[in-house]
C-alpha cells in the first residue's frame, strides 16, 4: 500500500540536518526523493562510526526511503541536468543561500520558468527580508540566537545547549508541513509557489510560545519564562531505586496525589488548591515532590500512580529504551539488512495510518548508488547519461540491489 504521499517526486538538495529530516519526513510518508549531493557527498554521511566510509549512522538515519543522485552542479552538464529534472518534479527543496541558487540559476523565478507549479521550499537561517539574511546558521547557532543556552542555564549551570539537534529537527518539520500545504494548495489552485523556512524565527515561535510569558502584555505582568519549566526542580525524580517521571498537572492529579504521598491537607492549601496558586509557589510543590518520591521504590510508586491514574512513566536510559515491552509490542527498532552496511537497526515510521500505510521503502543509498536509475526516470538516454558521467558532471557508483525486500 502506498503512502500518502505516492506519486509526488521531490528533488532534495539539502544536506546535514535540518533538510535531510525534512525530505526525511516526506520520503518516509511515500514521495520518491532524489537526494541530490555534490560530488563530496553529504557532511553527515562522515559522522560516527561506519563499516563502509560515507555511511555513518546519522547518515543512515536521516536519509533512509530516499535515492542518491550525484551531480557537479557547478558544471555545465550537471547544471543542465537537474534544471530538465525540476520540468518533472513537484517540489525542489535547498538549504543553500538565495545567492548562491541564484548564482547556479536555481533561484525560484529560474524553477518556475521551466515549471510554473513547482514547489520551491528554501530552508535558511534567517529570514530574508532581515539583516541578518546572508549569516551561516546551524544548530548551535539557532539555539544560542534565541535564548535556548540561557533558558538552560536558569534551571541549572552555566549556558548549555540542548543535547540533540533540536532546532534543525523541528524546522525540518515545519518545512514538511510547510511543503505538504503547499502541495496541498497546488491540488485546488494549480499554482506552485516558493515557501521560505527561516530556522531562527521558526525555532523562535516554538521556544517563546512558552517562554514570553509575562512579557505576552505590554506593559510586562510578570517575568519571561514559563514558571513551572523554568523552575530548576523540574525534573525526573529519585526513587529508593531509580527514577521516575512524574506530571502532577491538573486539579484532580494533585488532590489525588496529596492523598496517596500521605498528605491531603495540602488539597485545602489556597497556595495548592488550584492551578493559579500552584504555578505561583511551583518550587515548593517541586521540592516537596523531590523529597516524597525519595521515600519508596520505582514500582511502588508506580504501583501508586497507575491505582490513582496520576501520570507518570519509569525512566529510561538510551539502553533500556531498546528494551522497553511498548517499543518492542510496536515494533520501533528494526533490525534489517542493508546491501552493503549488513545489519542495522533502524527506526520505524511512528504514525499509523488505516488507508496509506508508509512502509521502509529504500535503506539509506550509497554515494551516487542511483545516479543512473534517476537520470534514466527522469527521462535522459542512455548516451546522454553516459557522456554526463564521462564528463565528471555525474558520479555513478556501482550498482547495487537497494529495495527492501528484494
Amino acid at each position: 500500500m502506498p503512502g500518502p504521499l505516492d506519486g509526488v517526486r521531490v528533488l532534495d538538495l539539502t544536506s546535514n540536518f535540518m533538510g535531510p529530516y525534512a525530505s526525511l519526513l516526506l520520503a518516509d510518508m511515500g514521495a520518491d526523493v532524489s537526494k541530490i549531493e555534490s560530488p563530496a557527498g553529504d557532511t553527515t554521511r562522515g559522522i560516527g562510526p561506519c563499516r563502509n566510509r560515507g555511511m555513518g549512522p546519522i547518515f543512515l538515519h536521516l536519509n533512509r526511503n530516499k535515492r542518491s543522485l550525484v551531480l557537479d552542479l557547478k558544471s555545465a552538464g550537471g547544471n543542465a541536468a537537474l534544471k530538465r529534472m525540476i520540468r518533472d518534479a513537484d517540489v525542489l527543496m535547498h538549504s543553500l543561500r538565495p545567492k548562491a541558487m541564484a548564482r547556479l540559476g536555481l533561484s525560484y523565478a529560474d524553477a518556475r520558468t521551466i515549471n510554473p507549479g513547482i514547489i520551491y521550499c528554501g530552508m535558511h537561517g534567517f529570514g530574508q527580508n532581515g539583516p541578518y539574511a546572508d549569516r551561516p546558521a546551524y544548530d548551535d547557532l539557532i539555539q544560542a540566537a534565541v535564548g535556548m543556552p540561557v533558558l538552560q542555564s536558569r534551571k541549572a549551570g552555566p549556558p548549555d545547549y540542548v543535547a540533540t539537534a533540536i532546532a534543525d529537527r523541528v524546522v525540518g518539520m515545519a518545512a514538511t508541513s510547510a511543503v505538504s500545504m503547499a502541495l496541498f494548495r497546488r491540488e485546488r489552485s494549480g499554482e506552485g509557489q516558493e515557501v521560505q523556512v527561516p530556522m531562527f524565527e521558526t525555532f523562535a515561535h516554538f521556544v517563546m510560545g512558552d517562554h514570553l510569558y509575562g512579557h505576552t502584555f505590554v506593559p510586562a505582568m510578570g517575568d519571561w519564562g514559563y514558571a513551572r519549566m523554568m523552575n530548576p526542580d523540574r525534573r525526573p525524580y529519585r526513587t529508593l531505586d531509580g527514577y521516575i517521571g512524574v506530571n502532577v498537572y491538573i486539579d484532580k492529579h494533585w488532590r489525588r496525589f496529596f492523598e496517596v504521598s500521605g498528605h491531603p491537607e495540602m488539597a485545602e492549601d489556597p497556595r495548592f488548591a488550584d492551578i493559579h496558586g500552584r504555578t505561583q509557589h511551583i518550587g515548593l510543590l517541586y521540592e516537596f515532590l523531590g523529597r516524597v518520591f525519595e521515600t519508596k521504590t520505582t514500582a511502588q510508586w508506580a504501583k501508586l500512580m497507575t491505582e490513582a491514574d496520576i501520570p507518570f512513566i519509569e525512566m529510561n536510559t538510551p539502553e533500556s529504551l531498546l528494551a522497553d515491552p511498548h517499543m518492542k509490542e510496536v515494533g520501533f527498532f528494526v533490525e534489517e539488512e542493508h546491501p552493503s552496511e549488513g545489519t542495522l537497526r533502524s527506526l520505524g515510521i511512528a504514525q499509523q495510518w488505516s488507508e496509506s500505510t508508509p512502509e521502509l521503502r529504500y535503506p539509506a543509498p550509497r554515494l551516487g548508488e542511483h545516479s543512473v536509475e534517476l537520470l534514466a526516470e527522469y527521462g535522459f538516454s542512455e548516451k546522454e547519461i553516459d557522456d554526463l558521467t564521462g564528463s565528471g558532471a555525474v558520479y555513478a557508483a556501482e550498482p547495487h540491489r537497494t529495495r527492501h525486500g528484494d
